[in-house]
């Protein structure tokens, strides 16, 4: 069991000694080059200028969040090339796919941090991606993305994507800001913002925000509703620095799940009358439930988080050339998910009768009792629970020597982090097809009774299970800059890992007995017998980069890295006990000078012990094997005149199965193409600015995004069409304290497919359950600073 008083003892340690310590500390050169980015995420010290990294690597400002007006955590990272995010999930429950990497859904291969340390150390696990613990907010200053690169050497050392959330800190000045926005579809929020000095060396941060709402896909009842709060105080000594940081997260939004939508080829259709952008399955008599085992639910508990992460970034210079580095974090809270899942097809009363061997006897209403046709559309859905709680306690130690043209860092790096989980999958419903279903009664022609207050079925998958798991790593990275113009690093990583769990074993029983009542037939029931699971494994990882510099504008870099992930605590339950291996070679070049910037990355990657699971028919099915990808990534701004812009990014992508083999190994999928990432996307964003005054100005920008053809699934059977997406947005600076905006997302109401049923594998009928992207939608705002 973790304890709070690691991370407090932790910061403790360093606090102590800081009043020995405090000075007038040297202030940042206001001077310095506006085109001077700084980036730190990937690096083993303070950062590196963008120019000279040997990475790739996206930094993404609060200017450029407030344009690319995600609709969650989840949704900015579209604007990172290579990756493809699926947020049609809702706040919560995004997919996240990174250059190819395999994977059935979440985010594996993507680490979060803030301030440079990880918060929850497994990347992903089963109905946890980890875009659900933290909220995009006014106290965020920018986002740095590293994909590849120096990835497999810091932080939890996975080499897919890694996202490093930088907190706004307080200045010399008092500042603050408040906001307000509200959405055409109603729901309401507020942002805070208060900042400036709290003392002669010291500053503070804290803001937030609240939301409440139905969302836009509203299911009749608050859906959306809850906020974040975020502060921090740093305080400057003689030889460095402490930064302690809080935030707590209590959050939660209507889990969005695949719906029916007619398929005529590449088109998607509307089905009955649920919008493809804005209709949903719950409504307002399944919201309240009671399953068969005695279970009360509530699907507004959706899916989110209710958390408190504490923190600390500690720099001080220990001697002449040398820089202690310490960074820790702590997590605990829990972290659910309440959802209305498809578990079958839209189809008539009649047909599904017959599925059952028999004609329809009697269908009614469960709410009024009337009689329903059998040439009803109807639809099986289940109500979904699962219970995590998890904890984490991560820090990482580093003494960095820095002698002239050589800087060489040594680190230590420690995770202890655990999950328990309860989760109860099934308990299905008969509903009508359409928007906000209706609970039905069925009974057969046979006088079979095929529901039970609308359950079809009891639970078809339950787990009661407490895992915890340790990291441990060392690493060493030396930098040198060989030439002026030529910069080598290299590292190498050794990461010990070991979970353990114990884990509740199901049995499937017929609850009363009576095989003609259908609806308990063969339910999972937890028995009170329990099995445990152990797992232990050390990995190297290691990497190499050059950079050269041709000028002060123009440079390129090439590199290779390998890296090395665990299996989560889902794949130890489910008996795969494969490491994935991940071999990357990339190249680039990198421009920037007035009128353009250009970054553009060349990467082959290759995957080993690698595995995708899907739960289908009452059990998880797992496809286990490798794959190779080879893609070109373009990222980059055109300044030709002033006041003017176009940034752009764009991905092409080559990534197929290689000895990847499902059904117990008896399926070869080799040459398959990686299902859900498509060979091309893009995105294109104009931006004119005009000024008025002496200091209002009027911005007007647009993005338009083309998403290419994908497959949902391993097999390649379940297309997914390509889509073009337009949004748009203006923004009026009244004056230095005023300003309004409008943002429009999805401006020409496009129907674009996210996922398919990974539930419902193969080709299906030209009904189909398939997960959408949001519909047409406006947000308004207005924000004071002061």
């Amino acid at each position: 069991m973790l304890k709070r008083t690691y991370l407090l003892s932790s910061i403790a340690l360093f606090v102590l000694p800081m009043t020995a310590h405090a000075q007038e500390a040297p202030q940042p050169d206001d001077a310095a080059a506006a085109n001077d980015e700084i980036v730190v995420t990937g690096t083993a010290g303070g950062g590196i200028n963008r120019q000279d990294a040997a990475f790739a690597i996206t930094s993404i400002n609060s200017d450029a969040i407030d344009r690319a007006a995600p609709n969650s955590t989840a949704d900015l990272f579209k604007v990172i090339p290579g990756v493809s995010a699926e947020s049609s999930g809702g706040q919560n429950g995004a997919n996240i796919f990174v250059r190819g990497y395999p994977s059935g859904g979440d985010a594996e291969f993507v680490t979060l941090t803030v301030q440079g340390v990880p918060f929850f150390s497994p990347p992903t696990l089963s109905f946890l991606e980890n875009t659900q613990l933290i909220r995009i907010d006014e106290t965020i200053e920018r986002v740095e993305a590293v994909r590849g690169g120096t990835g497999a050497l810091f932080g939890n050392g996975q080499p897919g994507l890694t996202v490093n959330f930088v907190q706004k800190e307080g200045g010399r000045d008092f500042e603050g800001l408040v906001k307000a926005s509200i959405t055409d579809y109603g729901d309401l929020r507020g942002d805070m913002l208060l900042s400036g000095p709290f003392g002669e060396n010291t500053s503070f941060m804290v803001g937030g925000y609240y939301s409440s709402g139905e969302g836009i896909r509203s299911p009749g009842f608050t859906a959306e509703k809850g906020g974040q709060i975020t502060g921090n105080i740093r305080h400057d000594l003689n030889k460095g620095s402490i930064l302690v940081f809080a935030r707590y997260l209590k959050d939660r939004g209507q889990w969005l799940l695949p719906i029916p939508v007619i398929r005529d080829g590449d088109k998607v259709r509307q089905f009955g009358n649920i919008d493809p952008g804005t209709g949903v399955l719950a409504g307002p008599e399944t919201r309240l439930a009671v399953l068969p085992d005695g279970t009360r639910t509530d699907l507004a508990d959706g899916r989110g988080a209710d958390l408190i992460n504490l923190g600390t970034n500690f720099d001080y210079e220990i001697g002449d050339g040398f820089q202690l580095r310490y960074r820790a974090s702590y997590l605990k809270g829990d972290a659910d998910t309440t959802g209305l899942v498809p578990a079958s097809t839209a189809t008539t009363a009649d047909a599904y009768a017959a599925s059952l061997g028999s004609t329809v006897g009697s269908l009614t209403y469960v709410n009024g009792g009337q009689a329903v046709a059998g040439s009803q559309q109807v639809i099986r859905a289940g109500t979904w629970i699962v219970r995590k709680q998890i904890e984490d306690f991560t820090n990482d130690l580093a003494v960095e020597w820095d002698s002239g043209n050589n800087k060489f860092t040594v680190g230590a790096y420690y995770s202890d982090f655990s999950s328990n989980d309860q989760w109860n999958l099934g308990n299905v419903h008969l509903l009508t097809a359409e928007n906000h279903g209706r609970l039905l009664d069925l009974t057969l022609g046979n006088g079979q009774v095929a529901t039970n207050n609308g359950y079809t079925q009891g639970s078809f998958f339950n787990v009661n299970a407490a895992y915890d798991g340790r990291e441990y790593a060392f690493y060493a990275v030396d930098e040198f800059q060989i030439t002026p113009e030529l910069r080598l690093d290299a590292g190498l990583r050794y990461q010990n890992y070991k979970a353990t769990g114990t884990i509740e074993n199901n049995s499937s029983v017929d609850i009363d007995g009576d095989p003609d009542t259908l609806y308990d037939n063969g339910t999972a029931v937890l028995n009170g017998t329990f099995r445990n699971i152990a797992y232990k494994k050390g990995a190297w990882s290691w990497t190499a980069g050059l950079n050269y510099d041709f000028s002060s504008s123009v440079g390129a870099y090439v590199r290779y890295n390998r890296g090395n992930t665990n299996p989560f605590f889902d794949n130890l339950r489910d008996g795969i006990f494969v490491s994935p291996r991940v071999d990357n070679f990339e190249g680039g070049v990198k421009v920037r000078t007035d009128l353009v910037s250009l970054y553009a990355t060349l990467f082959h990657t290759k995957f080993k012990g690698l595995s995708t699971t899907v739960i289908t028919d009452g059990a998880p099915i797992a496809s286990v094997g490798g794959a190779r990808s080879t893609g070109v990534e373009l990222e980059g701004q055109i300044r030709p005149v002033d006041n003017f812009s176009i940034a752009f990014s764009g991905t092409w992508l080559n990534a197929k199965y290689r000895d990847f083999f499902t059904d117990g190994g008896a399926t070869d999928l080799s040459g398959n193409r990686v299902q859900r990432q498509p060979k091309w996307q893009w995105r294109v964003t104009p931006a004119y600015d005009i000024p008025f005054g002496d200091d209002g100005k009027v911005s007007l920008y647009s993005t338009f995004s083309y998403v290419g053809d994908r497959f949902s699934d391993t097999a390649n059977v379940q297309s997914l069409p390509n889509y073009f997406k337009i949004d748009a947005g203006i923004s009026v600076d009244v004056n230095r304290a005023l300003s309004f905006a409008v943002t429009a997302d999805n401006l020409t109401d496009k129907v674009g497919l996210t996922e398919g049923d990974p539930r419902q594998l193969g080709g299906g009928s030209e009904v189909v359950n398939a997960r959408p992207i949001l519909g047409r939608s406006f947000r308004f705002s207005a924000a004071y600073k002061f």
